[in-house]
């Protein structure tokens, strides 16, 4: 409950206590604070009891636990049934985008077939070659701007 309490902080509390509390009365409230604990907890697990015994047979696996959307994610994903973690293995993002890159800049990444004479091995190119105009070639009439 108290795991990421450390020593001093844990030191500053006791002393607040008698503080606040004083020394002769510590005691009674460390009594009441932990009575009231203790009877939370059981009505919690009176609760979680009764709601397994409502919900009947089908649902004897059911955790309470796997209501918080992190922890049911984190468990149906680490399901070794799906395959996810082949998947993921497989997957190599910096080597995707690096070919991603040298397909935009025009650069040829397939270094293994040289027998490609000029082409590009299948890849298109996506650079931008500027277009010369002819001599006779009028720039393109814009009846919006004039």
């Amino acid at each position: 409950m108290f795991n990421d309490i450390g020593p001093l902080e844990l030191v500053t509390l006791i002393v607040l206590a008698v503080l606040v509390f004083g020394p002769d009365k510590l005691p009674k409230v460390i009594q009441d604070v932990t009575r009231t604990i203790r009877k939370i907890r059981e009505f919690s697990e009176s609760a979680k009891h009764d709601i397994r015994e409502e919900l009947g047979p089908e649902f004897k696996d059911f955790e309470f636990e796997d209501l918080n959307p992190k922890t049911f994610i984190r468990k149906h994903l680490d399901n070794e049934d799906l395959g996810l973690k082949e998947i993921r293995n497989g997957f190599d993002l910096k080597k995707e985008m690096a070919e991603v890159t040298d397909a935009v800049h025009g650069r040829d990444t397939d270094t293994s077939s040289p027998s490609s004479s000029g082409s590009s091995g299948g890849r298109v190119d996506m650079t931008k070659k500027p277009e010369t105009p002819g001599r006779d070639d009028r720039p393109p009439f814009d009846a919006d701007a004039t």
